[in-house]
C-alpha cells in the first residue's frame, strides 16, 4: 500500500484547493433565482394578491408570455394544453412514469410555487423523475410565467385549493 510522503503534499493541496474553489463558484445566471444554501427559488416579487383580469396571483400578460415558453419547452412532454398523455399513470418500459398533466387533473396543484419552480429549474431527477433541468434555458421570469400559464387550465376550485397550500408554505 503506497504511503503519502512530503513529495505528495503539493499535489494533494493543489487538488484540494481546486475542489474547494469549484464548490465556491456559483452560476451567475442562477444566483438570482436560486438560494444555493437551501435550494429554494426566490420568487421574491410574486405576491398572491388577485390581479385584475385573472383574479389569480398572476397577470394575464404573464400567463400569455408563459404560453410561448410552455409551447417551446414543455408541451412536447406535457401536451399542448398541459393534458399530458392518456396513460400517464402507467409506468413505461423503463419503469418510469410519463410526464403528468399540469392542467389541474394530476398532482402539480398540490405543490407551492417554490416546489413547482424548483422542479422546473433543477428537473425531476432529484426526486426520482426524468424531467430535464431548465436552469440553463429559462430565467426566473420564464419559470414564473410558465407556471402562470399552466395554472390557467386549473378550475377555480383547484386553484383555491392550491392557494391554501401556497399560503401555508409561506407561513
Amino acid at each position: 500500500m503506497p504511503y503519502i510522503t512530503k513529495a505528495h503534499l503539493p499535489l494533494i493541496i493543489s487538488l484540494l484547493l481546486l475542489v474547494l474553489s469549484a464548490c465556491d463558484k456559483k452560476d451567475e445566471r442562477s444566483s438570482s433565482i436560486v438560494n444555493i444554501d437551501n435550494n429554494k427559488l426566490a420568487f421574491s416579487e410574486v405576491t398572491l394578491t388577485p390581479k385584475q383580469g385573472t383574479q389569480r396571483w398572476y397577470f394575464a400578460e404573464q400567463a400569455e408570455r408563459g404560453k410561448a415558453v410552455f409551447a417551446a419547452n414543455c408541451s412536447l412532454c406535457h401536451g399542448a394544453n398541459a393534458q399530458a398523455t392518456p396513460n400517464w399513470k402507467t409506468p413505461n418500459d423503463n419503469g418510469h412514469y410519463p410526464p403528468p398533466p399540469l392542467n389541474g387533473s394530476a398532482h402539480a396543484w398540490h405543490h407551492p410555487l417554490a416546489i413547482l419552480g424548483r422542479t422546473i429549474y433543477f428537473g425531476g431527477e432529484p426526486v426520482g423523475g426524468q424531467m430535464p433541468a431548465f436552469k440553463d434555458q429559462l430565467s426566473e421570469t420564464d419559470i414564473i410565467d410558465v407556471i402562470a400559464h399552466f395554472q390557467t387550465y386549473w378550475s377555480d376550485d383547484i386553484y383555491e385549493r392550491w392557494l391554501q397550500i401556497e399560503n401555508s408554505s409561506r407561513n
